[in-house]
């Protein structure tokens, strides 16, 4: 049986999608500003955040002390987190990331990075020795 999050681990958790939303807002401002979330280069985008989302996956585990089996519920609640923010941001700050002519392009990366979290903590927590 897998055991329940405990109040700190969600704390931390959402305290940890909450920092990484910030900076990924600030990185997708960026991009947008270079030209990196229009075009073709939004695959290339989209390709490179597998690999880099992987230590954003690895640093939740150690930071919550999540145990195997955890992993997926924690990640859904620091995602959830950064998503909501960045629905907020999105809506009312769209400067955030770069202006109103960017906000589908990093409202595109940001769905997609939210789906890509979530699928590697679940494979990486079905991974892990029980």
């Amino acid at each position: 049986m897998i055991p329940a999050l405990s109040s700190r681990q969600i704390t931390i958790c959402m305290a940890y999608g909450a920092v990484v939303f910030l900076l990924a807002a600030l990185l997708l401002r960026q991009m947008a500003l270079a030209g990196w979330l229009d075009g073709p280069a939004r695959a290339i985008v989209f390709v490179l955040a597998v690999p880099g989302s992987v230590p954003v996956v690895l640093v939740l585990r150690r930071l919550a002390g999540l145990l195997p089996g955890q992993l997926l519920g924690g990640m859904a609640i620091g995602t959830g987190t950064a998503t909501l923010l960045d629905g907020l941001a999105l809506s009312w700050a769209p400067a955030l990331y770069g202006g109103p002519a960017h906000v589908a392009g990093a409202g595109a990366a940001i769905l997609w990075g939210a789906g890509v979290l979530i699928f590697l903590a679940y494979v990486i927590d079905r991974r892990a020795p029980a």
